[in-house]
Formats: structure tokens, C-alpha cells, sequence
């Protein structure tokens, strides 16, 4: 990223001095805008999002702009990423080497958008070592649940039984792009998800995991608890810990605690030993 800040020295007192400074600020600006327009950092709340461009945690920085004011406590459990096309070519030796064990990594967004370097990122993972899968980010008011389920499983989002994949994510929340709900009332939300998670089951023989905010759950479904018996949650909270969670779930599978962590931005717990989340990945 481009500094906004451009140290003046004593040297720079003449008009030509100051000419020369002012002209290498600029190019260096410039540069910085040139070198960002492919794999770019996710952009905050300051920026319209474009489509295909939502994240994990996008509709968060847009809705709600949550900052990160505490280190939680993850003695007992497993760290990981996600990721999407805005880190471009990930370093994964870097993320292993700094004790990161699992990624996700979106595929799909609504039935238009593939995420282009979906490749590097989902296969760098597992070639370092990494337990992996594909999350989708969910648009309920563009399209059918099993119209963006089918979508997913064909561009990525799959799964395979061989100890390393872990069950797709269908990505519910904040809409980055609108309307908070995406235009749906409370019980079409939970007929849209429905659909969804009983597409992707179909078509993978996994349950989803759900990621999603509490906050957005309880607006958005009327806090429904009919998928807490069947579908992992994934929760959202960038705090100390997890907090209240949605109706029908009584643990969180994994949890998404900071977008501000090393290499990449957002880090994850998984909610259990090594061990368990193999047993994950196994099905």
C-alpha cells in the first residue's frame, strides 16, 4: 500500500528541491495505485464495493465497520485463513511458517463471479500442508439458493474424502453491496438457505458450514434455529471472544476473530484439536 505520508528534509529549501520532492511523491503514489489494481488489499468500509468483490467480513466493514481491540485467547485450538482474490498469489510457506494449519478460499460469488486466483490459492494451501476448502459469498436476492449451490460445486466449492478438504461455506451476511437482507423478508431468507444447504448437500454428500454474524442472523432469519442440529457455524466477531451465538447452535465450529492478522488479514480458530479438525475434513 501507498504511504500517505512523505517526509520533507532540510535539503528540500529551494523551489527546484521541492519540485523534485513533490514529483517523486507523486510517482511514487502512482506506482503504489499500479501495483495494487491486481490481488489488492480488501478495501474498507471507505469504498463501494464492486461485484465479486465481497469477502469474508466485507459486509461487516461496510455495515458495521468493526476494528480489532483485543487479543482473544486460542490456547486450545487450530489456526487458519481465508482468502479471496484480493490477496492475489498468497505466500503459504509464510502463512505455515507462522502457525497457520487450515484455509479457506472463495471460489464463487452469487452464479457471475469466479474468483481468479482461486488455483494458486486453493491448491498453494494443501501443497504446503494445509487442511483446506472453498467458501461461496452468498447474493440470496439474485438468484435461487440451489441456482448459487450447483454454481459453487461446479467452480470449487466440491468436496472429496481425502483428509485434507474440508466441507464448502456458504458465506451469509451483511450485504456489502445494499440492503442489508438483500431485499428478502425473514422467512424467504430461511427458504433461500434452506435451499442452498440442501442443494450442496445433495451434491456433495457434506452439510455446509454457515458462516454469518449473530447480528445479521437474528435481523436477517428472525434467529432461526433449524440449522444448528445439522450445518457447522462459522461465526464472526472481531473482539476477546466469540460472544452470544446464533439460535439453535450451542458451539461454534470455527471463528473468524480478526481482520487485521499477519501476512493476511483474516485469521481464524478452529474450535477444537488437530485431531478434530481432520475428523472434519473426513466427513
Amino acid at each position: 500500500m501507498p504511504s500517505d505520508r512523505f517526509r520533507v528534509t532540510r535539503t528540500a529549501r529551494t523551489p527546484r528541491g521541492k519540485r523534485v520532492l513533490l514529483a517523486a511523491a507523486l510517482s511514487l503514489a502512482l506506482c503504489g495505485l499500479s501495483a495494487g489494481a491486481a490481488g489488492a488489499a480488501q478495501p474498507g468500509p471507505d469504498r463501494q464495493l464492486q461485484p465479486g468483490e465481497a469477502y469474508m467480513g466485507a459486509g461487516i466493514a461496510v455495515h458495521k465497520g468493526w476494528k480489532n481491540d483485543r487479543s482473544p485467547d486460542l490456547a486450545a485450538s487450530v489456526e487458519g485463513v481465508d482468502v479471496s482474490g484480493h490477496q492475489g498469489n498468497v505466500n503459504w510457506k509464510s502463512l505455515w511458517d507462522s502457525g497457520s494449519r487450515f484455509a479457506y478460499v472463495k471460489a464463487t460469488e452469487g452464479t457471475g463471479y469466479r474468483n481468479e486466483y482461486f488455483t494458486q490459492q486453493y491448491n498453494g494451501s494443501y501443497d504446503i500442508g494445509m487442511i483446506r476448502g472453498a467458501y461461496h459469498f452468498a447474493l440470496p436476492g439474485s438468484s435461487s439458493g440451489a441456482a448459487q449451490a450447483n454454481y459453487f460445486v461446479d467452480y470449487g466449492g466440491g468436496w472429496s474424502k481425502d483428509g485434507k478438504t474440508l466441507p464448502g461455506v456458504l458465506d451469509i451476511e451483511y450485504n456489502p453491496y445494499g440492503a442489508t437482507c438483500y431485499g428478502l423478508s425473514q422467512s424467504a431468507m430461511v427458504n433461500w438457505i434452506k435451499d442452498f444447504t440442501a442443494t450442496y448437500k445433495s451434491r456433495t454428500g457434506r452439510d455446509a458450514v454457515i458462516y454469518t454474524t449473530t447480528d445479521w442472523w437474528t435481523q436477517c432469519t428472525g434467529n432461526n434455529a433449524g440449522f444448528g442440529s445439522t450445518n457447522p457455524l462459522w461465526i464472526a466477531r472481531y473482539a476477546s471472544g466469540p460472544g452470544a451465538l446464533p439460535a439453535g447452535w450451542g458451539f461454534y465450529t470455527f471463528w473468524q476473530y480478526t481482520s487485521t492478522g499477519p501476512i493476511v488479514g483474516d485469521h481464524n480458530s478452529f474450535n477444537g484439536s488437530m485431531d478434530r479438525l481432520k475428523a472434519l475434513a473426513n466427513g
